[in-house]
Formats: C-alpha cells, sequence, structure tokens
C-alpha cells in the first residue's frame, strides 16, 4: 500500500485510481468487515474514520443500534483539518460500542476479524481502523483512544498508533465515551505518516474547552531518528505479561541499545491499581455522556405507553450488553453513599499516578511499557468481561495521566502474530515520543 507521504504528491486524477481500487479490494476483502460503509468527502487523499467522529452528511452511530437513522449535521474538527489539507474522510469504520471494548466484538455491525489470523480479534475500540490499515484497505485512519483503544489495535494488527497528549488534539464532534479520557489520534503503516497525520490534525481548538490554547509546532518537518534518548523500561513492572510480549520487550531493550539510546531499569506502581481508577472514572463519565441517548431527539426510538416506558424500551433495545454493564457501573460508583469510597478514591488514585509520571519524567526522556499483556486473543476468548478489562493494563494508565503514547510493532511471534509495544513521553512532548520511534523502527527494519 501507499504510504501517507507519498499520497499527498499524487494528481487528483491518481487520487481517484487509488479510491477505486481502495473499494474493490475493501469488497474483495469485505469478511474481515473493517467498514461498516465506504462514502467519500472531497477529492483528496483518502483517510478512513472510526465510526465515532462526524462527518457531515453521514450515517455516525458509534457502532449502535441506538444510534441508527442518525445523519451528522456537522464535521468534526479534525475532519475539516483533514479537508483543509488536502485529505477527504474515506468511508467509516468498525468498532466497538460506543468505544467501550477491547476487541471490536460488541459492535451492532458484527465483529472485525484480524488480517494477520481472522480467528483472532483486531483489538478495540478501534479495530476497524486498525484492520483496515493493516489489510492494505487505508492508506491511513483516525481512531480515538480512551484507554488503549489506538494503541492496543495497532498492536495486535501489526500497524503503528499514536495517542496524542489530552487536549492536543480537538474533541469537538466525537462522539463522547469518558470526556478526560477521549482523544483522537493517528493510525498509520509507519512512524512518518503517523506523525504527518498528527501534525494535520492537531493544535487549539475555540470549540473545544478541554483543547490546550498553546503555539504548535510541527512534528514531521522535525523529525530525528538520530537523537539520543534516556528511556526508561519496567521489569518488574511487565511480571504478569505473556512469554511473547516479554521477549519481545527483552529484544527491544538491545535494539535500542543498540540505537544508542541510555537504557535505565525503573518501578512503577502496581497496575492493579490503574484498572481500578481507569474503569470507575470511564463508567462515571460514560454514565452521563449517555445520558442524551434517549429515543426522543435523534436514534431509535422504541415506542412505550408513557415516556418512562419508551425511555426504557429504546435504551433496553438501543444498547448492548457491554454498554448497559458500563451505564450500571457509572451509576452505581456515583450513587449516594458510594461517591466517595468509590469515585473520589478514584481520582486520588489518577493525581498519584500522574504525578508518579512526572517525577519519572525528571530523569528519563521516554519510558518502553507493553500495551497488552498477550498478542491478539481467538475471537470469543473474552467473553469474561474481568478478562477484558484486565487485557488493559498496560495501556489505560496513559489516558489518566494524559501523555502521548505511540504503539508500533516491534517483533513477531511464532505463528506470525504482530508484537507492538509503546514508547510514553511526557505531556505535550510528542517529538521525543516520535523521534524515539523513527529510531527504533529503523533500527528494527521489520
Amino acid at each position: 500500500m501507499i504510504t501517507l507521504k507519498e499520497a499527498l504528491k499524487l494528481s487528483s486524477a491518481e487520487l481517484e485510481t487509488l479510491k477505486d481500487e481502495l473499494r474493490e479490494k475493501i469488497e474483495a476483502q469485505s469478511d474481515i468487515n473493517a467498514y461498516i460503509d465506504v462514502h467519500n468527502v472531497g477529492d483528496g487523499v483518502p483517510i478512513a474514520i472510526k465510526d465515532n467522529i462526524q462527518v457531515k452528511d453521514w450515517s455516525v452511530t458509534s457502532g449502535s443500534k441506538i444510534l441508527q437513522g442518525y445523519i451528522a449535521p456537522y464535521s468534526a474538527t479534525v475532519i475539516q483539518k483533514l479537508q483543509n489539507a488536502g485529505l477527504s474522510p474515506f468511508g467509516r469504520t468498525n468498532m466497538d460500542e460506543f468505544a467501550m471494548g477491547s476487541t471490536t466484538e460488541s459492535s451492532c455491525y458484527g465483529k472485525t476479524l484480524n488480517p494477520h489470523n481472522k480467528e483472532c480479534v483486531p483489538g478495540g475500540s478501534s479495530g476497524g481502523s486498525a484492520a483496515a490499515v493493516a489489510a492494505g484497505l487505508a492508506i491511513a485512519a483516525l481512531g480515538s483512544d480512551t484507554g488503549g483503544s489506538i494503541r492496543q489495535p495497532a498492536a495486535f494488527c501489526g500497524i503503528v498508533g499514536m495517542k496524542p497528549t489530552y487536549g492536543r488534539v480537538s474533541r469537538y464532534g466525537l462522539g463522547a465515551y469518558a470526556s478526560s479520557l477521549d482523544q483522537i489520534g493517528p493510525m498509520t503503516q509507519n512512524v512518518e505518516d503517523a506523525a504527518i497525520l498528527y501534525d494535520i490534525i492537531s493544535g487549539h481548538d475555540p470549540k473545544d474547552s478541554t483543547s490546550a490554547d498553546m503555539a504548535y509546532e510541527s512534528v514531521a518537518n522535525k523529525l530525528d531518528s538520530s537523537r539520543k534518548m534516556t528511556i526508561a523500561v519496567l521489569p518488574k513492572y511487565i511480571e504478569n505479561a505473556s512469554d511473547d510480549i516479554k521477549n519481545a520487550y527483552a529484544k527491544t531493550i538491545e535494539t535500542l541499545k543498540k540505537a544508542g539510546h541510555t537504557i535505565i531499569e525503573k518501578d512503577m506502581m502496581d497496575p492493579k491499581y490503574d484498572i481500578s481508577a481507569y474503569y470507575i472514572t470511564a463508567t462515571a463519565e460514560a454514565t452521563t455522556n449517555l445520558a442524551r441517548y434517549d429515543g426522543i431527539r435523534y436514534g431509535k426510538r422504541v415506542e412505550g405507553e408513557n415516556l418512562q416506558e419508551t425511555y426504557f424500551n429504546t435504551r433496553s433495545e438501543g444498547f448492548g450488553d457491554e454498554v448497559k454493564r458500563r451505564i450500571m457501573l457509572g451509576n452505581f460508583v456515583l450513587s449516594s453513599g458510594f461517591y466517595d469510597a468509590y469515585y473520589v478514591k478514584a481520582q486520588k488514585v489518577r493525581h498519584l499516578i500522574k504525578e508518579e509520571y512526572e517525577a519519572l519524567f525528571k530523569e528519563v526522556d521516554l519510558i518502553l511499557s507493553p500495551i497488552a499483556p498477550t498478542v491478539a486473543p481467538k475471537c470469543g476468548e473474552f467473553a469474561d468481561p474481568m478478562a477484558m478489562y484486565l487485557s488493559d493494563i498496560y495501556s489505560i494508565s496513559v489516558n489518566l495521566a494524559g501523555l502521548p503514547a505511540i504503539s508500533l510493532p516491534v517483533d513477531k511471534t511464532a505463528d506470525g502474530m504482530p508484537v507492538g509495544l509503546q514508547l510514553i513521553g511526557a505531556a505535550f512532548d510528542e517529538q521525543s515520543v516520535f523521534d524515539g520511534a523513527l529510531s527504533l523502527e529503523k533500527e528494527l527494519q521489520l
């Protein structure tokens, strides 16, 4: 597949030919179910869009029955930025319902399959975007990351996925899951493409009250793979990871040393606290955000004999099991008598996590970490919700602290499944994240 950097040099006629070829490929590999449908806006370079990002006049459903029939009346800021830069939204990709999941199996459109092994999941919630790029069905894609939803599917599918610092990319027009955690980011074939796409979508947006109002400098124009950095590794932190992850981690450390980086061993808080703080925070915010979906103003409606019954019927039929589970948990942790015991305590732990990262970044430039404890599991393997929640153990602290991180493929298992690791940077230091990732990518030459 042509890279984003190369595609930006194509003429309009060449881009139209490319889009026709993509449509044929998407149709030929429809069994992967990476795309929900394929529409095109404008004549620029085609970029696949996750189904929770508003594109004017598109059906945007966040993978949920409750939003079927809703047509976006406006475009998200990131979409406008794409179009201004000569790129065009091209097809909406499948996702876990309302971004709640780690496998892209909870979508109302059916599950997406991993292109490397169709018996395995592509990860989630941005599994459709990851599968599209990995299968050569997209030059690049946009995803959203609440607790690893860009980085984990990127790792499972063997592509590059980048989560920006919270506030660096506008959330205006993103279907909210947990507002203090969500970030839109690029999913690409290589690190340089990720930097290019990140530059295009980044910057202050007055329409988003959480957008960082600060000067922005291009990252892609200053990429430097020869830069030598101090990188922290976490040997104790990864004790519960699988052998495939541990082996890839050890190999990557040696590769970074070979590239001239300084490696120092550090330790972090037991990630079990990350899991608790994340799921309390995320479900509490999800409960509030999903309260607006009631069948009255837009989306699916199931009539009842009165207003209360209409609400009940609509939400019962419109939401899937995982979304209902998180709504119930969110209501519980916010309820009278439990708010202090759970939600307030989770925010205190979140603050401790942020402080821990800040202390580490006084000594190092980057942190090398796993993204998930295993490679892509088989479809249906996470039937137990607790197993799915625990699979997020290495990715969620980045969101709780609002930091930038990038996932890139570093190895393959004996049966050919990709292994991805992540480099985590200090807040608003995306330059170091991309420079370190490019250095590693060039040294690996995968």
